[in-house]
């Protein structure tokens, strides 16, 4: 079968078409600009254009799959429909490719859950389980990659997606929730609205089906009695040191202890597996040091309840150390629904900088922030010195020639294309995570 993949530098995107290709398909490719993982596709026979207009769609094409950031009325789009081609979605087309398994493992959740389908990959790894794997991010037990092929017929454990309802294209026999505390209200009414798509996606376990989630929680509970699912208690777990910082590590770890458990697999085996999770591309990921003294920490945070945490994090692994944020915020919306909530995210830093926002669905908001007042209401809320980076690359300008000196730690915070500070930043060394000092390896 020949698959054309519209997008195909997505994260999820990018490890369907390098699944679909280790199953023997062609597959070609497009996206809008480079990136490494467009250099990795590469690297695997799949052959990529940095051309969106639909020309370069083979007539002989048997499936367009779209990235969901592809609107219905762009150009490859329009192409292929002109061409007669069947198209899905990419969570339309995981679903489907996912579905021949004989054990779907679903994680969900509003934050973690990149960080805990790591943590199940190697347990299923460890255990001799030979799973099929699709991450949001880039795993150290994958060789850097979003993806590994399994057994054909074994488990297939993947990130599931709430936004758009994309998780409704998914037919999991074993679910794990890791929170569900509300986001995308761009597509999201509210929170009500938000948590009953989460019953309606848990709705879809078979009558033998399994939801793991932290009954500690109010809104799990709220959500995992609504199911009607039969539900196991990950909070009875232990919460176990890991290579990587943070008490939410730890309970998205228990999460996967209770599958464990429920896999009948030996607590000591479990334990040992995840306890050796050091964390993943863009997760406390520490990218380097800057003049080779002052340590660069890149993180995905984007919503204020990640933000906390992974500060918490981070202040607790340099203590007495002053920590300066750059914080790129994802989407005007996502900042004004969450307002206040991002203005006291910062506290215990000593700088935060905004280089600007970063618009990644801005052909639909029509509401802006005032740059002004957010910075100002940060200062005030989370006690810190806040600062208009004015760009990416005046930030980096900043950074370097008057904010950081001796001692500090430097995180990169943003789901946007802050990164690119972070890496332009360091002096580059193996990619780990944060790592806990007195945690054993």
């Amino acid at each position: 079968m020949k698959i054309y993949c519209s997008g195909i530098g997505g994260i999820g995107l990018s490890a369907y078409a390098s699944l679909q290709l280790a199953a023997g398909h062609d597959v070609i490719g497009s996206d809008r600009s480079q990136s490494a993982l467009l250099e990795d596709l590469r690297s695997q026979g799949i052959t990529i254009v940095l051309d969106q207009s639909g020309a370069a769609i083979p007539d002989d094409t048997d499936l367009f799959v779209y990235s969901e950031a592809i609107p219905v009325h762009a150009p490859e789009r329009v192409r292929a429909k002109e061409l007669g081609i069947t198209q899905q979605s990419y969570p339309e087309a995981l679903g489907e490719l996912s579905s021949g398994h004989s054990a779907v493992i679903a994680v969900c959740g509003t934050h973690g859950k990149s960080s805990t389908t790591g943590m199940a990959t190697r347990l299923l790894m460890h255990s001799g389980r030979d799973p099929t794997v699709v991450v949001g991010t880039k795993l150290h037990e994958l060789g850097g990659r979003n993806w590994r092929k399994g057994r054909k017929d074994g488990t297939f454990l993947l990130e599931a997606c709430e936004y758009r309802h994309s998780f409704y294209n998914y037919h999991p026999s074993i679910i794990l929730m890791t929170n569900c505390d509300g986001d995308h209200f761009d597509f999201y009414t509210s929170l009500e609205d938000y948590r009953a798509a989460f019953v309606t996606f848990l709705k879809k376990l078979p009558a033998d089906g399994v939801l793991i989630t932290h009954l500690d929680d109010p809104g799990c509970a709220a959500i995992a009695e609504s199911s009607g699912k039969i539900v196991i208690n990950a909070d009875t777990h232990p919460l176990i040191p890991l290579k990587t910082p943070g008490k939410h590590m730890q309970q998205n770890a228990q999460l996967v202890l209770a599958l464990a458990d429920h896999l009948q697999i030996p607590p000591e085996q479990a334990q040992a597996a995840v306890s050796g999770y050091a964390g993943s591309w863009r997760r406390l990921e520490r990218k380097g040091l800057f003049r080779d003294e002052i340590p660069v920490i890149d993180d995905y945070a984007h919503h204020p309840r990640e933000i906390t945490a992974s500060l918490e994090a981070i202040i607790g692994e340099y203590p007495g150390k002053r920590i300066v944020c750059v914080f790129q915020p994802h989407t005007h919306d996502r900042t004004l629904k969450f307002y206040d909530d991002f203005t006291t995210a910062f506290r215990g830093v000593d700088t935060v900088i905004i280089p600007n926002i970063y618009e990644a669905r801005k052909d639909i908001e029509t509401e802006r922030v005032d740059l002004s007042k957010f910075l100002k209401d940060i200062a005030k809320s989370s006690n810190v010195k806040c600062i208009d980076g004015k760009s990416l690359k005046e930030t980096e300008r900043l950074l370097k020639e008057d904010i950081l000196k001796t001692g500090d730690v430097l995180v990169c915070m943003g789901a946007g294309d802050i990164t690119n500070v972070a890496t332009c930043l360091v002096t580059p060394i193996a990619p780990q995570s944060v790592t806990r000092h007195d945690t054993a390896i």
